[in-house]
């Protein structure tokens, strides 16, 4: 609250998606009764991964649609449930793919199960595949239902429809950058930087700024040009957006970011960052020790030094400034409206404000 203890706006809009999400899990718990309580637990763990979030994607539904001149909050509050829904779908999943057991330090659905097996006696690989095979089960019913809430949501067939179509766009790109993310993965070489940037704005960028800000357009009612600079700045805030949130996997402070620093070069993982690196003279300084699942800490530190001393870290950096000013640059389009550009504009800032 603010000092005046009224909630902010983005708090307001954050209560009316948690009011969805609290109604949506209620009525799916008791609707899991009759089958059992093992069902009514693997919902229950559903709902644990999903509350707590930052509500990033609902809020650029509401940012868009308030911006617009929308005024149903009930019917945004669907939409943006129907994305944050979607968002935990494919992190369930994902780590599946990643064979990850826990996410922020703490056990995700993989984890919970596969630890709850472990405690009744089973062994690491029935445990693993338990474990497994519940996040599976919970990522896909959170997928469906995604697409439920848009249903649930009391806007007009053809709205609902295109809001259907946006979520669907959503949907299919990030399961392409997926698989091309476990295809990198697999490669011996490093993919080139275009390569990471696509793989990123396929697999996050899309379903995180993209397809919300053009929901909540629709949902207000908005032209069709207006939809389409929406969607340029999404793709070029996401883009940017990510290209930090790699640079945060390596140089972030853990206290701020809730994540590892170390996690990302155990893993070897694909980035911008890495890619860049490559290039360089001082790339064999790094080659041995990316990837080594028993990286130390000072091991990871020198890595860190000759990302600095190479300048990846400041390619990085340019980067994602250049994304962020080329997505201002959408908002100066005149068919934008100035309160758009208002509420826009801090996402911006607030992209760039990470890169340190």
């Amino acid at each position: 609250m603010d000092g005046s203890g009224l909630l902010t706006v983005a708090q307001q809009r954050q209560a009316q998606v948690d009011g969805v999400l609290e109604r949506f899990f209620s009525l799916a718990k008791n609707r899991a009764v009759p089958f059992g309580p093992e069902y009514v637990e693997l919902w229950s763990t559903l709902e644990a991964n999903t509350t707590g979030g930052k509500r990033f994607r609902p809020r650029m539904v509401f940012s868009a649609y308030q911006a617009l001149g929308g005024t149903d909050l009930e019917a945004a509050a669907y939409v943006g449930a129907a994305f944050e829904l979607l968002h935990t779908a494919l992190i369930v999943h994902d780590d599946v793919i990643d064979r990850d057991f826990t996410r922020r330090g703490i056990p995700n659905i993989s984890g919970t199960y596969r630890d709850r097996a472990s405690r009744a006696g089973a062994n690491d690989s029935d445990a693993e595949h338990k474990g497994i095979s519940a996040a599976v089960i919970a990522g896909d019913l959170a997928l469906f239902n995604a697409y439920r809430l848009i249903d649930r949501s009391g806007v007009a067939d053809v709205t609902r429809q295109r809001l259907i179509e946006v979520m669907d766009d959503a949907l299919f790109a990030s399961a392409a950058g997926e698989l091309i993310d476990v295809d990198f993965s697999l490669l011996v070489e490093m993919p080139r930087v275009d390569d990471i940037l696509m793989m990123e704005r396929l697999k996050t960028a899309v379903y995180s700024f993209e397809c919300p800000l053009q929901a909540g357009a629709i949902l207000a009612g908005a032209s069709e040009e207006v939809v389409a600079t929406l969607a340029d700045f999404g793709r070029e805030i996401g883009i940017a957006y990510q290209i930090v949130d790699d640079l945060l996997g390596v140089f972030g402070a853990e206290a701020e970011t809730g994540k590892t620093t170390i996690g990302d070069l155990r893993e070897g993982k694909r980035t911008v960052l890495i890619a860049y690196a490559t290039s360089t003279a001082e790339w064999p300084l790094i080659e041995p020790l990316l990837g080594r699942p028993d990286l130390t800490e000072a091991q990871a530190e020198s890595i860190r030094a000759v990302l600095v001393s190479s300048g990846a870290q400041n390619f990085a950096q340019g980067l994602a400034r250049y994304y962020a000013n080329r997505a201002l640059a959408r908002l100066a389009e005149p068919h934008i409206p100035p309160a758009l550009r208002v509420e826009l504009h801090p996402v911006a800032d607030a992209v760039l404000g990470r890169v340190k």
